[in-house]
């Protein structure tokens, strides 16, 4: 069997990123003050995928423009992890950053 290695991570934006109808229409429920995030899941290492997004490899239009930095102490703690684990963790990460007023935009 082979190893878990597939990572969930988190961006933080910039926040101009707010200046999206279609990032503010994802997140009506944002509190003033709280980060602007995108979360997503790789099978690479998240410092090697952020790199990638910046790149325009494979990006996220959002993190390409607007990505600042990764914050690993919103994820690090769940990785490494098998690919289905991965999806569903992206998932319900984004649910739960969202649920405290993160505005998220998820990959």
């Amino acid at each position: 069997m082979a190893r878990p290695h597939h990572h969930v991570y988190v961006v933080q934006l910039d926040d101009r990123v707010w200046n999206s109808a279609r990032f503010r229409r994802a997140n009506p429920g944002w509190r003033l003050g709280m980060p602007f995030v995108y979360v997503g899941m790789t099978g690479l290492d998240p410092d090697l995928r952020f790199d990638k997004h910046k790149a325009g490899i494979q990006a996220n239009r959002f993190v390409q423009l607007y990505g600042l930095r990764l914050l690993p102490q919103l994820y690090e703690r769940y990785n490494p992890m098998a690919y289905k684990e991965a999806q569903i963790m992206e998932v319900e990460l984004g649910i739960h950053l969202r649920a405290c007023g993160y505005g998220v935009w998820q990959g």
